[in-house]
């Protein structure tokens, strides 16, 4: 018998009891949300029609509001017929599935921008999309679970947070999902260069399993950092 096993006999069985279900909750848990429902939906695929290039707008006094730009038409996604499980494999995209899935108006969506901030902003799904745009491919990392590689794109987050003006003393944000989940950072990673909010995956609108309209990406952080169906970024 091994150590460990000795070591295991050794506690006692209402412990054992305790225990065991405290350490699975906390396995399942590790990357995101809890797993979503598996009801059957009709598919609809997202899809990005042609335009002409988009010119990076210059930032404007928020009384002003944002600088709008030439943008292709969206038509948001719906669900597949069949929602992978807890971090299942998505056969439509290559990635694995975690969080419960959000069907969100695209007209209705906004992000809230609050808390210690100068600017308060309520942004439009548009309106970071006309924002100076990032694109990386990166590794999205659940620990234990999985590793997907996919390119990224979408609006700095560091340029989110000077337009809403970042007040002295401020060391952290929180972000929130539609599914309810959150998780926090410090100010200074959202603060980095790297961080941005997803709106495309591979070139097309996120697909809805994997975030859509938006979705954090911290390229150096695990994956429970980058939140999906991104509705709030609270600063404290």
């Amino acid at each position: 018998m091994s150590s460990e096993s000795a070591t295991y006999l050794a506690v006692p069985t209402v412990m054992r009891t305790v225990i065991l279900p405290v350490l699975l909750l906390a396995t399942m848990t590790a990357c995101a949300a809890p797993p979503p429902t598996t009801t059957p939906i009709p598919s609809v695929p997202a899809t990005l029609q042609p335009a002409p290039p988009i010119a990076t707008p210059a930032p404007l006094p928020i009384e002003g509001g944002l600088t709008p730009c030439a943008l292709p038409t969206v038509v948001a996604p719906t669900p597949p017929a069949e929602i992978p499980g807890y971090t299942q494999l998505d056969p439509t995209t290559g990635l694995h599935m975690t969080g419960r899935v959000q069907e969100i108006d695209l007209q209705r969506y906004r992000l809230e921008v609050t808390g210690k901030v100068d600017h308060p902003l309520s942004l439009t799904y548009d309106d970071l999309r006309c924002m100076p745009r990032i694109e990386t491919r990166s590794t999205l990392v659940c620990p234990g679970f999985f590793e997907d590689v996919a390119t990224w794109s979408g609006a700095s987050l560091e340029y989110v947070l000077e337009l809403a003006g970042v007040q002295a003393g401020a060391t952290g944000i929180q972000l929130t999902s539609a599914d309810g989940y959150s998780t926090s950072l410090p100010v200074e990673t959202a603060h980095s260069g790297d961080s941005f909010l997803a709106y495309e995956w591979e070139g097309q609108p996120l697909p809805i399993l994997h975030g859509f309209p938006v979705r954090a990406v911290f390229p150096n952080l695990d994956g429970n950092k980058w939140v999906k169906w991104l509705v709030k970024i609270e600063v404290y």
